[in-house]
């Protein structure tokens, strides 16, 4: 290959290493927004422009980058990028059947402006999945958990149940998941998506100390909310 052939490949290659993917449950947003930004600008150039813009954080809003996930037994990592909006001991919504005493709960209250794939907390099996409809409360409220629209799973994850709760938000209209009852997990795989705006709440067992805290930012996948048990001496990573 010339160098000339190879200077522009390496060049198309760097662009399309920055392009962050757009997860699939995406593409009929962004058609919709695209096809209007076209009716918008045939009708009148300016509303066109504002098409666009929306039409661009359609694609931000539902870009799903790979993460580079701490992979070890024990660990429990964040299922969704946001702030950390609690930290505390609650009682788990009844459906999860997870008991009726307080357990160490972290919930992520995840903006417009957060990517929205969700992803396990940690590798295990689905136990248990209970879909209960609801109000659409603002998430970032305590009573969000109780009362919003929401989607509940049970990750027995080595004899330790994992609880998460996905919850709609005052925006969000729709709560996707994509596993099933007996299906397999591994600790930062994609289970879900919420649109738009939203929380997930993580239950864990009696005496785990959450490693986050109240206002951190968490990231999908990477960030480490706590750990289950003693801490074995090596760590590995998945990039996915």
């Amino acid at each position: 290959m010339p160098p000339q052939q190879r200077g522009r490949m390496s060049i198309v290659t760097s662009m399309r290493d920055q392009m962050v993917p757009i997860h699939r449950e995406g593409y009929p947003f962004i058609a919709i927004f695209a096809v209007a930004t076209l009716v918008l600008f045939w009708l009148w150039q300016p509303l066109g422009w504002i098409g666009l813009f929306l039409t661009g954080w359609c694609c931000y809003f539902f870009r799903d980058p790979p993460r580079v996930t701490p992979v070890r037994p024990g660990l429990v990592v964040s299922p969704a990028d946001g702030r950390v909006s609690t930290v505390g001991m609650f009682v788990p919504p009844k459906e999860m059947e997870l008991g009726d005493q307080p357990l160490p709960r972290v919930s992520i209250f995840m903006s417009v402006f957060d990517c929205h794939v969700n992803r396990s907390p940690v590798a295990g099996t689905v136990d248990r999945i209970v879909y209960r409809a609801g109000k659409f409360l603002n998430a970032d409220l305590d009573k969000a958990s109780e009362d919003n629209e929401r989607n509940a799973l049970v990750i027995d994850a080595g004899g330790q149940k994992i609880g998460v709760v996905q919850i709609a938000g005052l925006v969000a209209r729709r709560i996707v998941c994509f596993t099933r009852e007996g299906g397999a997990l591994g600790i930062g795989e994609r289970f879900g998506l919420i649109r738009f705006g939203s929380r997930l709440d993580v239950y864990m067992p009696v005496g785990t100390v959450p490693m986050v805290s109240e206002g951190q930012t968490s990231l999908a996948g990477e960030t480490i909310l706590a750990e289950l048990g003693t801490r074995p001496a090596n760590t590995t990573y998945r990039v996915g």
